[in-house]
């Protein structure tokens, strides 16, 4: 049989204009390789808790304390819980509350030619990590871009790196997702 290829689609709710994704996965992965794949995807830095919601059911990493209770994610293939047309919620950092709306857009077979998994598209920058949320990225952005902004510096120093949130190139997330496999 065949191994198949599952293309996805992740879009960022709450923020406008979009922020989202496109890759290519094998079906085969467990749903904790999804979750790196999503992070290097979107270029988060997988410094919060995460959880997948899909059909109603919650993956993630168990809890030692029982206070959150998810199916294990290491347990779980995404070809087990997914197909074409199939939409799942993932959810990162508890405090920002980062959704995502991930659609499974088609599932093919894989091309032997092709290295997986890979990031064939998507549109703009990925908000920092601890910006607060999609209210908190519109905030940063009003004052990041604007010189005359009271926060503008603030900003600038809080982050402490070049941002353009228009920018994206689906190469350096490829590269990373490479060296997963």
């Amino acid at each position: 049989m065949a191994r198949m290829i599952y293309q996805l689609r992740i879009a960022l709710d709450g923020v406008d204009p979009p922020v989202w994704r496109r890759i290519l996965v094998p079906g085969a992965f467990t749903l904790d390789r999804l979750h790196r794949v999503i992070q290097f995807a979107m270029g988060w830095s997988d410094r919060h808790l995460h959880v997948f919601d899909i059909d109603g059911v919650q993956y993630g990493v168990p809890d030692p304390d029982g206070l959150l209770e998810v199916r294990d994610e290491l347990d779980t293939r995404l070809d087990m819980v997914a197909g074409k047309g199939t939409r799942l919620r993932y959810t990162y950092d508890f405090g920002d509350w980062w959704e995502h709306d991930v659609a499974i857009e088609d599932v093919v077979p894989a091309d032997p030619d092709i290295r997986y998994p890979m990031c064939t598209g998507g549109e703009r920058a990925c908000p920092p990590d601890d910006v607060g949320g999609p209210e908190g990225y519109r905030d940063f952005l009003t004052a990041y871009v604007d010189p005359a902004h009271p926060d503008h510096l603030a900003m600038r120093v809080w982050l402490g790196r070049a941002f353009d949130p228009a920018a994206f190139d689906p190469a350096p997330p490829t590269t990373l997702l490479r060296r997963m496999t």
